[in-house]
Order: C-alpha cells, then structure tokens, then sequence
C-alpha cells in the first residue's frame, strides 16, 4: 500500500512540473547555472533543459526542426534568421552584450595589449571559428583593426564554440581569444586579470548584441514565456553583468 501510495505522489509531481528545452550559445552555458538557480526560486516546478553548441550550428538544428522552446544566440543575426523564417514567434530582443579576453598561461606582457599576438615565441592562438561563432567574428575583426590579422592568421587553431575555444586557449595553444564571461566561471578563478589575461580593447570590435527569441515549439507555453521574461527581468541582468556582459 504505501508503495501504491508513492508511486502516486510521483505521478503527481511528475504532471505538475515541465520541463523547457532551451538552445544556448556556448559563451552564454557559464552563466546559466546562476540563472536557472535564480528561476527556480519563483518557478520550482519548471525544469529548464539546455543544449550548449556554437550559435549557428544551433540555429541550423533549430531551422531542420530540433524541438527547443527558447534559443539564446551570441548575435542577433541568427536570431533574427529564424524570425524571419516563422521558424521563431517573438522578434529577436537583447538580452546582453558580450565582450571578447585574450587569455594565455605563459608569462607575457600583456600591458602590450592585443599586440601581444605578435611576440615570435606564440605559436598556436585560438580563436572561435568565425563561420559558426560571433565571438570568433568578432575576434577576427578586432585584430583586423588593429592591423594585426594576416600576421598571424596562419597560427590560428579553431574551436567550434566559444567553450572549446577556452579548452583550446588554456590546454593547446599559447594564447587565445574568448569570451569575457568564461573567466567568471568557477573553474577559471585562478586567471588573474593582468596577468593571465585582459580586455580587448572594446572600439575594435562591434559590440557583441546577443538575441534571444521563443520558437515555434514553445508557443502557448505559460512555462516558457516565465522562463524567457525572467531572462528578460532585472533580476537575471544583475547576473549577466557579475559574469562580465554589458547590459543592454
């Protein structure tokens, strides 16, 4: 009897909650714990699901008919690419702005600022592949402005997101060129800014917009439209900006 009785309280629990499916750009996965934690004060019945890939991989899945409710992009292009496409219900809206850190675990001056790259002894940079990553768009274009780019373009080891990047910047190449929000991460609090690493200088590249939009699959869902303006909300903008995003 009381097995019957626990079996039912589950069955119980299990209708009461849900669960969202939500498609993140790999820059955005190390602030999403702190997020989800925060939503789940309010909302602890909703579960929140998360694929993490590069954003347009992401947006390719989503357009092929993967079935995520919320995608969050590391631009506003991709996100305004399924708008457009009725593939996503809301217009694409900014949810933070990224920055891009140039990080290495060798003993470099980097008082010299992005013209670090250029010391000889710099053999492999990472950098995110700029096809698939705004991030790694981003990177390229910063060091295009700083006249800096066919110098050392033949150096360049890809990742294809943003988080394989940072694993290629801190365990394969020299130096490497990442997302500013990686380094808030708990398991990057031994990189000391100024000496492990430090911020490209923002008028070099445009500023990283990063959109957010609900998708066909999450149309009607009260769940989801909690989640996406928590997202939204002051509350999750206070944590964007302790893991190093401009609001925007």
């Amino acid at each position: 009897m009381k097995r019957l009785v626990f079996i039912y309280l589950l069955s119980v629990v299990s209708a009461l909650s849900s669960t969202i499916s939500v498609a993140v750009a790999a820059n955005v996965s190390f602030v999403m714990e702190d997020l989800k934690k925060e939503f789940s004060k309010s909302h602890p019945d909703i579960k929140v699901d998360l694929t993490v890939g590069s954003s347009g991989k992401l947006a390719t899945m989503i357009s092929h008919g993967a079935p995520y409710h919320i995608y969050l992009s590391a631009n506003m292009e991709y996100a305004d690419t399924l708008y457009q496409n009725r593939v996503a219900i809301t217009k694409p809206v900014v949810y933070a702005k990224g920055a891009l850190a140039l990080i290495s675990n060798k003993d470099l001056n980097l008082s010299k600022g992005i013209s670090v790259v250029l010391e000889d002894n710099l053999k492999k940079i990472a950098i995110a592949n700029p096809k698939t990553a705004p991030y790694g768009k981003a990177t390229v274009e910063a060091l295009k402005n700083a006249n800096i780019y066919k110098k050392i373009k033949d150096r360049f080891v890809y990742g294809e997101s943003i988080s394989q990047t940072v694993m290629y910047a801190t365990k394969m190449a020299d130096l490497g060129f990442i997302a500013k929000s990686a380094l808030y991460s708990p398991l990057m609090s031994h990189y000391k800014k100024g000496i492990s690493w430090i911020d490209v200088d923002p008028k070099l590249y445009t500023p990283i917009k990063q959109g957010i939009v609900i998708l066909k699959e999450g149309k009607g869902s009260s769940d989801v439209r909690s989640f996406y303006d928590f997202l939204l909300s002051e509350s999750a903008k206070e944590i964007f900006k302790k893991f190093g995003y401009i609001l925007p």
